[in-house]
């Protein structure tokens, strides 16, 4: 995959996280999943590095069933930062949905 491509990509992809996040515990297989359903193609060998990084951002928290021993699921919560910042991502991406799709329609209208 191209560089800047990707690099847009692991953004809209944090994103989704977020999102999913906000309504409940996600784990890493079903996000896998989930992205695959909106078309975007992510390994476990990109997903859990991205989610280590959102982790140490402070934007989700895991949870593990110690019960379950070394292969216990993990689970994803977004925390307070995460919700803070989703919010303000919703925003932009509100602003940036008004700029580039209903701007250009409205060109194409004309």
């Amino acid at each position: 995959m191209d560089y800047i491509e990707r690099e847009i990509l692991l953004s809209f992809w944090k994103v989704h996280i977020l999102h999913h996040a906000s309504k409940a515990p996600v784990i890493g297989h079903w996000i896998i999943g989930e992205l695959r359903r909106h078309g975007y193609e992510v390994s476990p060998g990109t997903l859990y590095p991205m989610l280590l990084r959102m982790e140490q951002r402070g934007w989700l928290t895991q949870k593990v069933n110690a019960d379950k021993g070394a292969k216990a699921r993990k689970e994803y919560l977004l925390t307070k930062k995460g919700h803070k910042i989703l919010t303000i991502l919703r925003e932009q991406i509100i602003e940036l949905h008004r700029e580039v799709v209903l701007d250009d329609e409205e060109e194409n209208l004309s």
